[in-house]
């Protein structure tokens, strides 16, 4: 059984079990999340919504927030001598799907 849910503007493909890394929510380590939009379900046969599943929920607990891997962003100019050296670093949270309900 899986599930398709969107959050944080992207959308995720999890099941009962997965380990995600999703943008950042604000919540402590331990606490308990659910997720309303759910763009669809299979468990045996697909449900699809319009554009999300009438009474389905996905139950998850946080594991952790932190932060990726840097990306370094390096701005050029040729012959100019200017060049911008820059690191971004993105927040996100790790959270554990413990339950769907379809």
């Amino acid at each position: 059984m899986y599930a398709i849910i969107a959050t944080g503007g992207k959308q995720y493909k999890v099941a009962e079990g997965d380990i995600i890394k999703i943008e950042k929510l604000g919540l402590e380590a331990g606490s308990e999340v659910t997720f309303d939009q759910v763009l669809a379900v299979n468990n045996g046969e697909m449900l699809v919504g319009s554009p999300t599943v009438a009474n389905a929920k996905v139950t998850a607990t946080v594991v952790e927030e932190g932060k990726n891997k840097k990306v370094v962003v390096f701005r050029y100019k040729r012959k100019k001598g200017y060049n911008k050296k820059k690191g971004h670093r993105q927040p996100y949270t790790k959270v554990k799907i413990e339950k769907i309900n379809a």
